[in-house]
């Protein structure tokens, strides 16, 4: 692989920082979504599992139709003033997500236990679509600023896992708060209701987890917005010319023809890398996401593990993700992008047949735990980076890829929890012996399922490399 060229940009490293904790306050609230939500919905507010499951998806579809959209809108408008488009779209995200989050766990207010459930998801549906909003606003315009803050795979990649690396503390502050919170609630003693299964008494627990999400995240996202510069179009240009007037005249002459080959949003359709790249995503994304959504469900249900556990295997999945993170960019220097992806998928694969073969892991779930934990982050991470590949200098319609990539993970990862739950053995919040099996055929195949998916993908990319053709 070639050295950088030298006039690739790169960032200083406060203004890297300063970027990389955008995404901080969605990755807090992501973590809590996936991992909690059916939990919270099923085992303590008591939901059925096929309504908790049409909370997930509405929420799904709703982040997968505003993932484009915003991406679109994101390319044309000129956002607010001089502050810059996607910063613009990033607040309003913000703010979206600060007015709805709170109240998505806690329960409908003037709800009690005799509220029939269709009230109660009559209630929490409109706060979840504006949370997705929100979510997908603050996403979209977050990863479009890569290729416009940095020029260069190796810039991009650096970027892409220092952003990664934040949302693995996300995840980790979210597991570690709520091992803090399980941790209180056991040393009250002299409460009868307080059982190592979930219930209404943990209700608490979670409103005031989401609360202190809110805290934390909001102050990370005043920093990127103080610390981060978009480059403004009349900036961009200016700089532009800058460069071509310390350039020889042929390399201005082919900057000046590749110009002329701008991409809009129509034209991606017909490329075919496009579509390599969405369903290598999509894929990931199914391995990341339902995994992480049904973890807490396969160590409650399946191991039979106290509740105390859904934030302690969490937070070792992460602490291992944190720590991948930080070898990201020197394996994938050495062994290049699509080799450091297969070698992810191998760990994920690894974890899916522990699950198999052993039914009764208990402890050994800790290291099961680190498997996923370290391929899921190489994965991610890695995926990014070729969107990031594919995008190129086609910086002016970057939202949009962007957008469609996350549309097709939203949808697929919805449609994936309906089918999922409306399998479900139990209708109530109690779980029968079923649920043994049930839970661990879930991990199985959403992992090493889907890894072998996204293997035949990336065989494709191997073949035909990720570029743009017409």
């Amino acid at each position: 692989m070639s050295d950088p060229s030298p006039m690739e940009r790169s960032l200083p490293v406060v203004r890297r920082l300063s970027y990389a904790v955008g995404h901080f306050l969605n990755d807090l609230c992501a973590s809590m979504w996936f991992t909690y939500l059916l939990v919270y919905y099923h085992s303590v507010l008591g939901f059925p599992s096929t309504y908790a499951g049409v909370l997930l998806l509405v929420g799904q579809i709703a982040d997968g139709l505003s993932t484009p959209l915003v991406g679109y809108e994101s390319d044309r408008t000129p956002g607010f003033a001089a502050y810059g488009k996607r910063k613009t779209w990033h607040l309003v995200g913000t703010l979206s997500v600060l007015v709805s989050f709170p109240f998505i766990f806690n329960p409908c207010l003037g709800c009690d236990v005799n509220t029939p459930h269709w009230v109660g998801l009559t209630y929490f549906i409109p706060f979840i679509i504006i949370f997705q909003f929100g979510w997908a606003s603050t996403q979209i315009s977050h990863l479009s600023l890569i290729p416009e803050l940095v020029s260069g795979e190796h810039a991009k990649v650096e970027l892409t896992a220092c952003r990664y690396a934040f949302t693995v503390v996300a995840n980790i502050t979210v597991y570690a708060v709520a091992w803090l919170l399980f941790h209180f609630q056991a040393q009250q003693t002299d409460n009868p209701l307080i059982s190592d299964s979930l219930g209404r008494v943990d209700i608490p627990i979670f409103r005031d987890l989401s609360l202190i999400v809110l805290a934390i995240g909001t102050v990370f996202s005043l920093v990127f917005h103080l610390g981060t510069r978009e480059t403004g179009p009349a900036q961009e240009e200016s700089g532009r010319e800058e460069e071509e007037e310390g350039q020889p005249l042929l390399s201005l002459n082919q900057e000046t023809s590749s110009s002329q080959t701008l991409l809009q949003w129509k034209h991606w359709f017909k490329e075919p890398a496009f579509y390599q790249v969405a369903f290598l995503y999509m894929c990931t994304r199914l391995m990341v996401n339902l995994s992480q959504t049904y973890m807490s469900m396969y160590l409650t249900n399946a191991l039979l593990l106290p509740k105390n556990f859904i934030a302690t295997i969490p937070l070792v999945m992460y602490v291992s993700e944190f720590v991948c993170s930080l070898v990201m960019k020197p394996v994938s220097k050495l062994i290049g992008i699509n080799m450091t992806y297969f070698l992810g998928l191998l760990l994920v694969l690894g974890f899916s047949y522990w699950v198999l073969v052993d039914v009764k892991m208990g402890q050994q779930v800790y290291g099961a735990g680190v498997l996923l934990g370290a391929g899921s982050a190489t994965v991610l991470v890695m995926s990014l980076s070729m969107t990031a590949r594919l995008i190129g200098h086609q910086t002016q319609s970057g939202a949009f890829v962007y957008g469609a990539m996350s549309f097709t993970d939203k949808m697929a990862n919805g449609l994936g929890v309906i089918i999922i739950q409306s399998l479900h053995p139990c209708s109530t919040e109690t779980c029968c012996p079923a649920c043994v099996w049930f839970y661990r055929d879930v991990m199985v195949i959403v992992t090493g399922g889907v890894a072998l998916a996204a293997a035949a993908c990336l065989c494709t990319i191997l073949i035909w490399p990720i570029k743009i053709r017409q």
